[in-house]
């Protein structure tokens, strides 16, 4: 007999992902992004990537989640396996369109994808703020953005990819409160995703607290997650290379699990695996830009 399943708003069980069929570095991101690898000639990254989606795909399939898999066959879109960043998904049927920093980036938006979101689950309006791109304000998605959708905090790191302006119109929009920080990694570098330091689960979140520069903001962050009712836990920089704070937790048949890399479960100490429910294998996906969280878009509507 199957045992009692609790569902939570938080982790949704359903999922969109992109299968690149060229995929590859992307140069135009290149500059802020430390944590993306530069190109090996001699490995078929196009390859690899199309084989480690339909694997992750199919993981997360055999645990229940539902996954709405499209292919990108295109060469203009290096990053279109990382959907999170255009376009994210609420309850009570709202759907955001993100304004994107790179040029090429912005081509991974596809009608296809919401008019799916439409015609399978309930959607009351979609939000475009692609428009401010002109006006250089960027917002993009859920690797800017690492929203908590019980407590309704946004919570997001200062960078250009985040602006404070298209932040503060999500946050009105969509009933979350922005916290802002800042974070820098080991080098001193600015950070330029929420999303590479930051997960949050139902009952916990993982975070890279070394990384945040300001003491009493930090302090502020780790209060709000625990009065949300979350064990906090402190990830290293070390971890944070190893994309361990790029996860997701999923809502599968026989209860959540937290995706994530398999580069990223290695890295975690012994009391901290006893967390993890699940690891993905997808670590070309990682040379690039982002791990296992950036190639899914959760969606958190209702099915019809």
């Amino acid at each position: 007999m199957p045992r009692h399943v609790t569902y939570s708003v938080q982790a949704p069980s359903a999922v969109v992902m992109v299968r690149p069929h060229h995929f590859t570095v992307n140069t135009e991101t290149a500059i802020d992004n430390l944590f993306q690898s530069s190109p090996d000639t001699t490995e078929d990254l196009s390859l690899a990537a199309y084989n480690e989606i339909t694997r992750a795909a199919d993981v997360l399939r055999s645990h229940g989640v539902a996954v709405h898999l499209f292919d990108d066959t295109g060469t203009e879109t290096p990053d279109s396996v990382f959907p999170n960043n255009w376009f994210s998904t609420h309850a009570g049927g709202h759907v955001a369109i993100y304004p994107m920093t790179a040029v090429n980036r912005r081509r991974e938006r596809r009608s296809d994808v919401i008019e799916m979101l439409k015609s399978q689950y309930r959607v009351q309006e979609v939000i475009d703020y692609s428009g401010l791109e002109p006006d250089g304000l960027f917002l993009e998605g859920t690797g800017a953005m690492v929203l908590d959708h019980i407590d309704r905090v946004a919570y997001a790191v200062r960078s250009d990819r985040t602006d404070p302006i298209a932040l503060e119109r999500f946050s009105t929009h969509f009933n979350f409160e922005p916290m802002v920080f800042d974070a820098r990694d080991g080098n001193g570098v600015a950070v330029y995703h929420t999303n590479v330091l930051m997960c949050i689960a139902t009952d916990f979140a993982m975070i890279g607290l070394e990384m945040m520069t300001d003491a009493a903001r930090r302090r502020e962050v780790v209060l709000r997650l625990e009065r949300s009712g979350r064990g906090v836990i402190a990830l290293t920089n070390d971890q944070i290379a190893s994309f361990t704070g790029d996860a997701l937790e999923l809502q599968g048949n026989a209860g959540r699990i937290l995706a994530l890399s398999t580069t990223a479960f290695a890295s975690l100490s012994r009391d901290q695996r006893n967390t993890i429910e699940e690891s993905a294998d997808i670590p070309t996906i990682e040379r690039a830009d982002g791990s296992v969280r950036c190639t899914l878009a959760g969606i958190h509507l209702t099915p019809r």
